[in-house]
């Protein structure tokens, strides 16, 4: 059976990376170990779900919400998948590397990282306290940084797959998000820059930039804003957990062997809206 054993620069199977009549799929990540940040939030959840789905061990790493974390490792394992959960602050750069040695203490090795965890405040840029911004850009940025860093001296002999949740708003500004429009933005371009000095190693970097994605209450917290996503959206509907999840999967897998340095916009088509 063809697996994504190597998703950088090996592949099983033939030398033309085509697999095998019967093969189960090719995002079977059966055999591989995933490492997602924030995995006890709605759309981290969704992504560790997923990973699991396709036959990954999920190292799901939280902040502070064990018991989100737990929910989800109890899921995957009831399921009869292989889950760990590992807790860090990823703006330390001690605490943030423990969560990779934790996987390759429990898995022996590390194949994909998704850094997922991240904070989105509302708040003016006018008034707006240095401590504040630094908030969100020592989560989404530092965080993501101090990971990919630690995840690819674990990948270096063996090759793999980082990728980064970034937003269509590292693409298009939003009032009250300067800080997490900026950092978002930084996401896509580390990718990019990271794919250069990586691919040497068989890594691969990518990033995936979200819509709007459903959760519990949200409707209900902002019916305007969910209204019209819907009405531009041109597939009519609000993003899902599993949809983020399964773009994660593929550019982890062999499907996705000579892609990296790339931005996957998942958002149902809202970005080709126009805006006059």
């Amino acid at each position: 059976m063809t697996t994504a054993q190597d998703s950088g620069r090996r592949a099983d199977g033939d030398a033309s990376g085509v697999g095998r009549l019967g093969d189960r799929g090719f995002c079977d990540l059966s055999g591989q170990v995933a490492v997602v940040t924030g995995a006890g939030g709605g759309v981290g959840s969704g992504i560790a779900m997923q990973f699991a789905r396709a036959g990954a061990s999920v190292v799901l790493h939280y902040r502070s919400s064990a018991k989100a974390a737990e929910a989800v490792w109890r899921q995957i394992v009831d399921a009869g998948g292989h889950a760990i959960v590992a807790q860090a602050d990823i703006t330390d750069e001690a605490s943030a590397r423990s969560v990779i040695a934790e996987a390759v203490r429990a898995y022996g090795r590390v194949d994909a990282l998704v850094n997922n965890a991240g904070v989105q405040p509302v708040e003016p840029l006018e008034g707006m306290t240095a401590a504040a911004w630094h908030e969100v850009v020592d989560v989404n940025v530092m965080g993501t940084f101090i990971m990919t860093q630690a995840a690819a001296e674990a990948m270096r002999e063996t090759g793999g797959s980082v990728t980064h949740i970034a937003s269509i708003e590292g693409l298009h500004p939003a009032d009250g998000h300067a800080h997490y429009c900026s950092s978002k933005a930084a996401l896509i371009m580390h990718a990019r820059t990271a794919s250069l000095e990586y691919g040497k190693y068989g890594i691969r970097v990518n990033s995936v930039s979200p819509g709007l994605i459903d959760r519990e209450g949200l409707e209900e917290a902002w019916p305007e804003g969910v209204a019209r996503y819907r009405a531009s959206a041109p597939l009519g509907r609000l993003g899902r957990s599993t949809d983020i999840g399964n773009a994660c999967v593929f550019l982890a897998s062999s499907m996705a062997a000579w892609v990296t340095g790339t931005n996957l916009t998942v958002d149902g088509g809202v970005s080709n809206h126009p805006t006059w």
